[in-house]
């Protein structure tokens, strides 16, 4: 006869990670998702052996564990409220804020605390203050959901278990810090301008614009840093391109198909302002002082001068070796020696980026050009079933009619 407890460990065994995976996915977090669980689990060791058994032990923790996390949702929108009224009612001396005077970016300095890895620093910087979801940060760092979701959480008790203070950044930590809020700045403004997700526009605005904001104030704070200056000067020349990145049917329009007549001119001449005074310097340009450089040709004229691009990139692949901008200088190879010599370079990342839809679709244009259609076909929807954004979708499925005609 199978006994309460007997029941519990079995359904512990079998429904954990499901209730934990259905918690997560409707309230957005892998915490409340956990601690709810374990709520649950505790509820049913006291109730089985008194009650019985349900019949349905995987539904019952389900449902128990959804009531708890909405009781703790509740419990702490309603502490937060009490906090703020006797911070109103007792204390009404301005709080200090330091040398950012911006709320939302003293937030960003402040969590990217050194004392945390640079990817968890960074991930969780983006889950407590960016504002993106899970798996949005998940696909930024090319993971599954649930790896991100544990990196966050690892974040999180390294900060409790360590006491790590969350005290407002001085001036003298902004040099230290300012790395991390740049990448951070980056991401958000990257899933603003082309969503991961099935469920947004495939331009998210709100994000490209708030990102641009903050990245003017880092600027702004620190004039002399080339990294704060060339992330600014990235962020408008891409941005001035928004317009004509999707077109009136909802379809991903590829940068050498877009109606520059679209482009923001002022926005275009701020960039390439930005990147002249860094290039006039003299200092060796960091990472995204060679991305705007490399989109301050591509807005440059008629045509990009694709010799000077792979140069650009032949200098950011040394600082960076990753094979997206591995990728990204085989494409501009593609476009200055020929599909063939793309091609082999874009090959040779396979298998590292076989999960990135980029990389196939990269794949497939190379492809039509040496006309190998039936390839370019199997990478065209090898890229279409890794992207959720509905302009790329378009795009890609586009391209597959192409073919079939």
């Amino acid at each position: 006869m199978t006994t309460a407890n007997d029941a519990l460990t079995q359904a512990h065994r079998d429904e954990w990670a499901r209730v934990v995976a259905t918690l997560a996915k409707r309230f957005g977090s892998l915490d409340l998702a956990e601690e709810s669980a374990a709520e649950a689990y505790a509820t049913a060791a006291e109730r089985w052996p008194a009650d019985g058994i349900p019949p349905n032990p995987g539904a019952w923790l389900t449902t128990t564990a959804t009531r708890k996390a909405i009781d703790r949702i509740r419990r702490e929108s309603t502490r937060d409220a009490r906090h703020r009224e006797a911070h109103l009612v007792h204390d009404t001396r301005p709080e200090p804020v330091g040398p950012v005077d911006d709320d939302r970016l003293r937030l960003i300095f402040t969590c990217c605390h050194p004392a945390l890895a640079p990817e968890a620093r960074i991930a969780l910087t983006l889950r407590m203050v960016g504002g993106l979801s899970v798996p949005e940060i998940a696909r930024a760092f090319l993971v599954q959901d649930t790896t991100m979701g544990a990196r966050i959480t690892r974040a999180k008790a390294k900060i409790a278990a360590a006491n790590i203070p969350y005290r407002l950044p001085t001036s003298e930590d902004l040099p230290r810090r300012v790395a991390g809020v740049l990448t951070v700045l980056f991401l958000i403004f990257n899933e603003g301008y082309l969503a991961s997700g099935p469920d947004t526009a495939p331009v998210r605005r709100e994000l490209t614009r708030e990102a641009i904001r903050l990245a003017r104030l880092v600027h702004e704070l620190l004039p002399d840093d080339g990294e704060a200056t060339g992330m600014l000067a990235l962020m408008l020349l891409i941005e001035a391109r928004s317009d004509a990145c999707v077109s009136s049917a909802g379809e991903l329009v590829p940068l050498g198909e877009q109606d520059r007549a679209t482009w923001d001119a002022s926005l275009i001449a701020e960039g390439h302002a930005l990147v002249r005074g860094r290039l006039a310097s003299g200092q060796p340009p960091g990472r995204y002082q060679l991305l705007a450089a490399i989109n301050a040709v591509h807005t440059d004229g008629v045509a990009p001068d694709w010799s000077q691009v792979v140069a650009l990139y032949d200098q950011l692949v040394v600082l960076d070796p990753s094979p997206i901008v591995r990728l990204n200088r085989a494409v501009a190879v593609g476009e200055r020696d020929g599909p063939a010599a793309g091609l082999a370079l874009v090959d040779a990342l396979d298998p590292q980026l076989s999960g990135y839809h980029p990389f196939h679709a990269a794949r497939a244009s190379l492809l039509v050009r040496l006309g190998r259609e039936v390839d370019a076909r199997a990478a065209y929807e090898a890229a279409r079933a890794l992207t959720e954004n509905s302009a790329e979708r378009a795009y890609l499925t586009r391209q597959l009619a192409r073919l079939s005609t």
